[in-house]
């Protein structure tokens, strides 16, 4: 399996950036969920999950570091009034902290519901906001994905072939970075969420996910040695599952 595609996503639950080349670090991507949108009376940090309009936004990382979010009617802005306008709550854009104390955010307490009233809390991961400390980096292949659109699933490597869900417990080689590949990542209500570029609300995904899947699509990896990886390197894995 090569590289197809390369992904980062600078703040959670926006659209992301697509690369021809990645830093991969211990904690995944370099710039990859570094930021994300907190609720400012509620304290909890806003996933797609909760406030699908997110998924309408658009971020990309500044030459000097920053960030910047492009709203679905083109104003580029990382001001808190500007975004608080555009999601009709006060919120702030926040940084990841090393160290900092794991966020809290809020799913569904049923997926299938199209309007859920009922929502439950949960952790993420300190440092960089992703779902858990454990996902730092995530693969799929396009066999895996067959038919449906890998934007859904927001993953960072897309590989064109089969077979990352073999590789789990591996050690692998992907460009100059080398990973331990680990557990299928479960999938939530937002691979069902409208996207543009003509995304439409579609449960069935989740669905068959978890009829066909156990609830699992796509692999987590930790990055044991970081490198660069490019577009075109080559998924090359080695040793016996543990």
């Amino acid at each position: 399996m090569r590289v197809l595609e390369l992904w980062r996503y600078p703040v959670k639950s926006l659209q992301g950036e697509r690369l021809t080349e990645a830093q991969a670090g211990v904690l995944g991507a370099v710039g990859d969920r570094r930021w994300a949108i907190f609720d400012r009376d509620t304290g909890l940090g806003l996933t797609a999950r909760r406030v699908p309009e997110l998924l309408f936004g658009a971020a990309r990382v500044r030459p000097d570091g920053g960030v910047e979010v492009v709203l679905p009617d083109g104003t580029v802005t990382a001001e808190e009034g500007v975004l608080s306008d555009w999601l009709g709550r006060r919120v702030e854009l926040r940084e990841a902290i090393a160290g900092g104390a794991a966020p809290t955010y809020e799913t569904p307490a049923d997926e299938e519901v199209p309007d859920p009233t009922e929502w439950l809390q949960w952790e993420g991961a300190p440092g960089p906001f992703h779902d858990s400390p454990r996902i730092r980096l995530s693969l799929v292949s396009t066999g895996t994905l067959g038919t449906w659109d890998r934007r859904r699933f927001r993953a960072n490597v897309v590989l064109d072939g089969a077979g990352e869900d073999k590789l789990q417990g591996r050690e692998a080689d992907l460009g100059g970075a080398r990973l331990r590949l680990g557990a299928g990542i479960p999938r939530c209500v937002m691979t069902t969420r409208p996207q543009p570029g003509g995304i439409g609300r579609d449960s069935s995904v989740l669905k068959s996910i978890h009829r066909e899947r156990d609830g699992l699509l796509a692999v987590r990896a930790v990055v044991l040695d970081p490198g660069v990886v490019r577009v075109g390197d080559e998924l090359v894995p080695d040793g016996r599952a543990d």
